[in-house]
Formats: structure tokens, sequence, C-alpha cells
């Protein structure tokens, strides 16, 4: 009997563990935040704000790319369910419509993602002090790979490191996330974007090699 009371513990103890084991999570529908993009060894550099409709797969990203004194502000509409994304020019009054690769949204963690482990980034020593993370891996088309971070509590993102043969690492960190969406028009295109066409690549970016290479853009038309 003892020994039987023992394996019955043990067994109480595993599902107890299995069930607080960090599990592959869907952020909040609906959010809106601000990011900073770090693209290979540095130079390129920009910073913006980006909202998410999860329930539409759509995204809009405002970002000032910086390069060296000066910035240079972008917009892009990601449209996940059409696979395209609206490349907006303001300062021209201009837009491009573009194929995107939807294979991978930024706003969950992946069902085939990988644990690399859980940590508390700042301290446990006292309350407010750190935030409980899950770090996941795993590979992206293209002999792509990527590593995320998201909160344990909300399931919200905060960094992503992508890397690509090609582009090398680019660097995502999202910060000040609130629930909700300001404007629901951001999920629009401007009527100046009705007549644009959809450009067709053989190998579409997705949302991470659209940043960078927006980035590099914007430094050689410096």
């Amino acid at each position: 009997m003892n020994f039987l009371g023992v394996l019955t513990c043990v067994s109480v103890l595993l599902a107890a563990a299995s069930t607080q084991a960090p599990k592959h999570c869907v952020s909040p529908p609906l959010m809106s935040g601000q990011f900073t993009l770090m693209a290979g060894n540095g130079v390129y550099l920009s910073t913006g704000s980006i909202s998410s409709d999860a329930f539409g797969k759509r995204m809009r990203v405002r970002n000032n790319v910086m390069v060296g004194n000066q910035s240079t502000g972008i917009d892009e509409l990601m449209l996940f369910n059409e696979e395209a994304y609206y490349e907006i020019n303001w300062k021209t009054i201009s837009c491009k419509k573009k194929q995107l690769d939807s294979s991978f949204i930024p706003m969950h963690v992946p069902e085939d993602a990988r644990l690399m482990g859980q940590v508390i980034m700042g301290s446990s020593s006292s309350w407010g002090m750190g935030v409980l993370v899950n770090t996941w891996y795993g590979t992206l088309p293209n002999n792509g790979s990527y590593s995320t971070v998201f909160s344990e509590i909300g399931c919200i993102p905060m960094t992503y490191s992508v890397h690509y043969p090609q582009t090398g690492w680019i660097t995502l960190s999202t910060y000040n996330w609130v629930l909700g969406n300001v404007n629901p028009m951001d999920y629009h295109p401007p009527f100046f974007c009705q007549k644009a066409k959809l450009e067709v690549s053989d190998m579409p970016p997705n949302f991470f090699t659209v940043l960078h290479s927006l980035a590099l853009q914007s430094k050689k038309d410096e």
C-alpha cells in the first residue's frame, strides 16, 4: 500500500507540473503599442507604433527609420488574410501593393514552436520587480529561424529575433502595449491606394523582412 501511495503522489505531482508548463498562446485580439527595430550590425534603426487586429488578421505599422541624424517616415498596412501589404508614402501621396508571406504572424506563438525556457526578466525578489516570460524558437520558410519572448501572463509579445542568410539578424522589441485599437480605419488603405496593383514576388517578404527592406531602402534614398 505504501508503494502504491508513493506512485499516486508522484502521478499527482507530475500531472500538476504538466499543467503548469508554458503553453502555446495567442495575444489579445486588439492591441496597440510601440516598437524598436535593429537590423544587421545596428546601422539601421527604426522606431514607431504598431496596431494589431487578430480578428481580421491585420496590422498597421508606422515607423521612423533612423539614418544618421535624420529620420524617414514609413507606413505599412499588412493584410495577412489577403497575403498582401500596402506601402504607403504620405509625402508623395502614393501607394504600392505587394505580396506578403503570411506563414508567420507575430502576435502568437506558433503551434510548432519549441520552448527554449521560462525565466523572470528583472528580479523575483519583490512584487513588481520582474516579469515571467517564455522564450520560444523555430524555423521559417526560406532557411529562416527565429526566437521570440512572450509574457506568461497575458501572452504579450516582447521581443523577436529573426535570422535569414541574406539579411542576418533582425531584432524587434515591442513595449507600451495597451488593449484595444484607437482608430478602426487603420486597417483600411487610403483612397489613393485603390488603383494599386499587386506586385508578385518569387520570395514574398514577411512581417520582419518588410521592415528590414524598407530600412535599407530609406538609407539608399538618403
